[in-house]
């Protein structure tokens, strides 16, 4: 039975609400789904218990935005305990950093002539995690851009007038916090952050698969990353990076794995005693 394991609710860049998900997930044939929201895990919850409800079983997830110089890495982690204190903690440290970031970015397009109220989009937002994809999609709805990809490429991507930084873990500290919160960690989306020189150093430091299915990935890099995680004995995991019609052209389930892959996942749980 097939699982999409990458998954965004509107508590992060996302445009459905957990419960909209779930059952759109339900209506896509899915078993299985692992909520990954940004830096964030307060719609796991709610996921969770409409899951129970419909018959999906919902991962408790997230997807840690982290920084090398060079690049954004991004790290998922899989069966994280979401209702651990100190966890919440340090989420709530990233959000309100992303709030601060938010403001700073809308303050250069003010520069670049561009006026965005901040609160259009923290009324959107609510108590979730704001980023970027909020801003392109206020960029979009003014007219500013054509699309979400030219807000990016335009003002927001890494080195455009309006990128800004924000506080962020290394990729080794987002695997360490993962495996504290009994999860297993995996390599987002490798062949969109280009960042295959640090694989090694990630194994190193524990992390324990690969997003090898994804819908950006082309036939050659999905054959490469199966490749390393032979190579390394990683786990071989995929997802849709699903976040709503007006984010990317990917639907729910447009990649998907065999419910194998998540018996894997809890393999490699037992097997390191996370649990």
């Amino acid at each position: 039975m097939p699982a999409d394991l990458h998954i965004h609710t509107n508590f992060s860049d996302g445009l459905l609400s957990p419960e909209d998900m779930v059952r759109q997930a339900k209506k896509a044939g899915l078993t299985t789904i692992a909520v990954t929201d940004h830096d964030t895990v307060d719609g796991v919850a709610r996921a969770i218990e409409e899951g129970a409800k419909v018959g999906v079983r919902v991962i408790p997830g997230i997807e840690f935005t982290t920084d090398v110089p060079e690049a954004e890495v991004h790290i998922l982690g899989y069966f994280i305990d979401h209702k651990a204190e100190w966890l919440l903690e340090l989420l709530k440290k990233i959000r309100e950093d992303r709030v601060a970031r938010l403001y700073k970015m809308l303050d250069k397009l003010g520069k670049l002539g561009i006026k965005i109220d901040p609160q259009e989009i923290l009324t959107l937002v609510d108590l979730g995690s704001v980023g970027r994809p909020h801003v392109a999609r206020a960029l979009l709805s003014k007219g500013k851009v054509r699309s979400i990809q030219e807000a990016f490429d335009k003002y927001l991507d890494f080195g455009a007038p309006a990128y800004v930084a924000h506080f962020k873990l290394t990729p080794m500290e987002a695997i360490a916090t993962i495996r504290k919160a009994g999860g297993v960690s995996v390599l987002a989306h490798p062949g969109v952050s280009d960042m295959d020189g640090i694989i090694t150093d990630l194994v190193s430091s524990g992390l324990m698969g690969i997003e090898v299915y994804y819908s950006k990935h082309t036939r050659e890099q999905v054959n490469h990353y199966l490749q390393m995680t032979e190579k390394y004995g990683l786990l071989a995991t995929g997802g849709s990076d699903f976040h709503g019609s007006v984010m990317r052209d990917v639907a729910l389930g447009d990649i998907k794995v065999p419910d194998d892959v998540v018996n894997k996942i809890e393999e490699k749980l037992k097997k390191y005693g996370n649990r």
